[in-house]
């Protein structure tokens, strides 16, 4: 069988020891030290943020911005239906109600016409959602200023799911710091990684404040342990940390690669008819976290995406359907849900290819030739 061809692995870049082998040296493997503060310094750096919260995972940081806006059961939050489980789950941990608008066909995020409809249909029932949640889904930014527009008129604060966005922006903003708070995540298949973890982050100082004295189990200041409120164990450890320093060092290479990966594609693969890609609009930049295409059968003789897919996978390489809208979720159907279908044919016709920045030109090529051969019928699924 062929090496195996990963949808995106985690790539290190050479540092990372370094920062954890000074973490065992100098025994700070508990959970906070000096990689934890640097780690920190060099995400506010980068994103353009004051203040940053590293925190165990992506899916912590937006519980904990949840919580932060005073979320409770029976509120109504709106979240973009086209994303990972990750995003509507923490409102449910809440007891909320999670409303799912669908997407717009520009970035494939969450449409803002759908969204004042939904703002508005909520309101007419005496339920102002309580926050925003867009998703810059595989990189690309969501029609931002757009979106903050209509939160703006109607009051309602927006939370970013950035967690595939790191690097990303919109005329020199970056993902993430547009809305009151903003999430990241680091987790293994992301375009940095600390094995696990995420981040929130803002430009109000006492948000963050507040999201570290709750992940840390909201410990209040007293020689004992005092505590008058609920906390969480939420905090990312110095260790990680440390693997997150040395990923930082290498995050500029990291984009330019899985760019360089997406226009290699894109080069081989646009003239195919029935293949299709989601382009920058103008302004955007993408980090390009992962690569997707759109496959039409109806202009290619019935080639969908699970034969691409599985014509993929027979060569032992990974590619993965895009994601599977909230709203066709079985643990999120009865929920209310602004629609327009956009989302539904994505999942259905869209696939995602290698696109990890340690892929091998070779890796790259052979994923484009597996692909043409597919279209050319000399592979038997």
């Amino acid at each position: 069988m062929n090496p195996k061809i990963w949808l995106s692995s985690p790539h290190m870049g050479g540092d990372e020891f370094d920062f954890v082998k000074e973490a065992f040296d100098t025994n700070w493997i508990a959970p906070l030290g000096p990689n934890v503060d640097g780690f920190e310094h060099d995400l506010e750096g980068f994103t353009g943020s004051a203040f940053a919260a590293a925190l165990s995972s992506g899916t912590a940081s937006l519980h904990l911005a949840l919580i932060i806006l005073g979320v409770q059961a029976g509120d109504e939050i709106i979240c973009q239906s086209f994303t990972f489980s990750a995003t509507a789950n923490p409102i449910v941990y809440l007891g909320a109600t999670p409303v799912f608008v669908d997407s717009e066909p520009e970035t494939w995020n969450m449409s803002p016409e759908l969204l004042e409809q939904a703002i508005k249909d909520r309101m007419a029932k005496g339920k102002k959602p309580k926050a925003i949640i867009p998703v810059h889904l595989y990189g690309m930014p969501a029609q931002m200023e757009r979106i903050m527009a209509i939160a703006t008129r109607y009051d309602i604060p927006v939370i970013e799911d950035a967690a595939e966005a790191l690097g990303s922006a919109i005329k020199g903003k970056n993902a993430g710091t547009f809305g009151i708070m903003g999430i990241l995540s680091f987790n293994g298949n992301k375009i940095i990684t600390t094995s696990g973890g995420g981040a929130l982050i803002a430009d109000n100082r006492e948000l963050v404040e507040r999201a570290r004295f709750l992940s840390t189990q909201a410990r209040d200041s007293a020689p004992h342990y005092e505590h008058s409120e609920i906390g969480y164990n939420y905090r990312m450890s110095n260790v990680s940390a440390g693997i997150g320093r040395g990923q930082m060092k290498v995050i500029k290479d990291r984009i330019n690669q899985r760019r360089k990966i997406y226009d290699t594609y894109v080069q081989h693969l646009s003239q195919i008819k029935g293949i299709s890609f989601l382009s920058e609009p103008d302004g955007y930049f993408s980090n390009r976290w992962l690569t997707t295409i759109i496959i039409d059968p109806e202009s290619n003789d019935g080639i969908d995406r699970e034969v691409i897919r599985k014509c993929l996978e027979k060569q032992n390489i990974e590619s993965r359907p895009l994601w599977k809208p909230m709203h066709l979720q079985p643990v999120f159907a009865n929920y209310p849900a602004f629609l327009n279908g956009l989302s539904t044919t994505l999942f259905n016709n869209g696939l995602c290819l290698p696109s990890g920045s340690n892929l091998k030109d070779d890796d790259v090529n052979s994923v484009i030739t597996q692909i043409k051969k597919c279209f050319k019928g000399k592979i038997s699924i």
